[in-house]
């Protein structure tokens, strides 16, 4: 992060800071945005296979994803600690290596524990009362696909590392790419072209491991190429331990990683409870819900800027800086919410359309509950923003604790126990269930916003 970024004398501060938040937030939003595609890719290839493939697929992706997202946030705890590196010193280049290398240990050692609940995902659907068959076929699947966990784990390290050196664009045109290579390695591996083998449903999660072993690659050379992030050398003495920078990670990261499980694992619940009431309210909640996830990809984005920005005037000491940038994300994030949530209010049927036919009769029911949902999701768009910014805020000070017990209450002491007694105990149905969705996330927007104002009281900053 070089200082002209930092403290740019012709501009004010908080344009300086709202500048800096934006050119450090676009790039990652937009590689989030681009990591979604890669993923449809996949959706796309396998529901040519059939209904059976793609619900199997679908249940790997639900378990995968949940452990993926859940090691990410263990390893993210690299970010805040890099940026306050740089912030105490812009050229800290031996204490930013050791942050990159005990997170890339961790991330082995972690992903190697990942890969092993994948093996058993197969008995985790059976238990969940699935149809062996699909589970059978789940299981296969997921043999495969748990070989991309260590590097996709590895490489979310090596995102965080580039994009606090002021490199954010590399991870935009690595996920770029990587959707390229994702569309030619399904095209050769699921259908056999290319001189390959027809492998079906197997060949996508082949795919996905190919898919990830590029990113990986991509990022290495990225580094390599890159003068300014070459001199920091993170992948010189490798096998040198530094167990109090490891511990410090793991310290930091460990609330992340069970904040984001409970957060997914709030939604992931909801659709269980979603299927309870029928299949047409279950179609429209998964569709409203792809939308919603659609468009948080962006705020998402701006906290995990937000984490750096606030980590790196964290490390400098500069407490008037902290809030300011802090409160830029957080008025980003929202802004950009008021538009996506004023297309899906007043245009959904318009939003619907990039998935459905809205007009078929055979949708007619899926579509009526979609957008009702969306409407829903219209509201919350504004706390999800919140919450999720005002979390990467509190990353940067690195307080997680708090913020996991915040998350916990939330989603599922307030969140999923009203979803249960309105969708269950009252004709919302459906409605009751994103009734208790929206609850949840805006009771973790006004404790963590909250949380984050009186940062100074709870003693965070000082």
């Amino acid at each position: 992060m070089s200082d002209a970024h930092i403290m740019a004398p012709q501009h004010g501060p908080w344009r300086t800071e709202f500048l800096a938040t934006l050119r450090l937030a676009w790039p990652l939003a937009a590689a989030n945005l681009l990591q979604m595609l890669v993923h449809a890719v996949d959706v796309i290839f396998v529901a040519r296979l059939g209904e059976a493939e793609l619900a199997a697929s679908s249940l790997a992706i639900a378990i995968f994803g949940l452990v993926l997202w859940g090691l990410s946030g263990l390893t993210g705890a690299v970010a805040p600690l890099i940026a306050a590196e740089l912030g105490r010193r812009h050229h800290a280049v031996r204490e930013v290596r050791r942050s990159v290398r005990m997170g890339l240990w961790l991330a082995a050692g972690a992903g190697a524990l990942g890969m092993g609940v994948c093996l058993n995902g197969e008995r985790l659907m059976l238990a969940t009362g699935q149809d062996p068959k699909i589970a059978a076929m789940a299981g296969s699947f997921m043999a495969i696909l748990m070989w991309a966990m260590i590097p996709m784990v590895l490489a979310n390290v090596l995102r965080i590392f580039v994009s606090a050196l002021d490199r954010p664009i590399f991870a935009t045109v690595i996920i770029a790419s990587a959707i390229g290579v994702s569309v030619l390695a399904n095209w050769a591996l699921v259908f056999g072209n290319l001189g390959m083998p027809a492998l079906g449903l197997e060949g996508s999660a082949l795919a996905s491991v190919v898919t990830s072993l590029f990113i990986l690659f991509a990022y290495v050379t990225a580094i390599a190429w890159d003068r300014r992030l070459r001199r920091y050398r993170v992948f010189g003495n490798w096998w040198r331990t530094e167990w109090s920078r490891m511990g410090e990670i793991v310290r930091i990261g460990t609330p992340i990683m069970f904040t984001i499980i409970a957060e997914a694992g709030l939604f992931s619940g909801a659709a269980f409870l979603m299927g309870r009431i029928g299949p047409s309210q279950l179609a429209g909640h998964t569709i409203a819900l792809q939308v919603a996830a659609l468009a948080f990809q962006i705020p998402f984005g701006i906290g995990q800027a937000s984490t750096i920005r606030v980590g790196y005037h964290y490390g400098a000491k500069d407490y008037d800086a902290i809030g300011r940038a802090g409160w830029v994300a957080l008025g980003i994030a929202v802004g950009f919410s008021m538009i996506t949530a004023s297309i899906m209010l007043f245009a959904p049927h318009l939003v619907l359309s990039i998935y459905v036919d809205v007009n078929a009769a055979k949708n007619a029911a899926m579509v009526g509950f979609a957008v009702q949902y969306l409407l829903l999701a219209a509201i919350f768009q504004l706390v999800d923003a919140s919450q999720a910014v005002a979390a990467g805020n509190l990353r940067g000070l690195q307080d997680t604790r708090v913020p996991m017990l915040i998350a916990i209450l939330s989603y599922w002491a307030v969140g999923f126990s009203v979803a249960i007694g309105l969708g269950f105990s009252t004709p919302l149905q459906g409605i009751g269930i994103w009734i208790g969705l929206a609850f949840g996330l805006l009771t973790a927007a006004v404790l963590l916003t909250w949380r984050w104002s009186r940062r100074g009281k709870f003693g965070l900053v000082g």
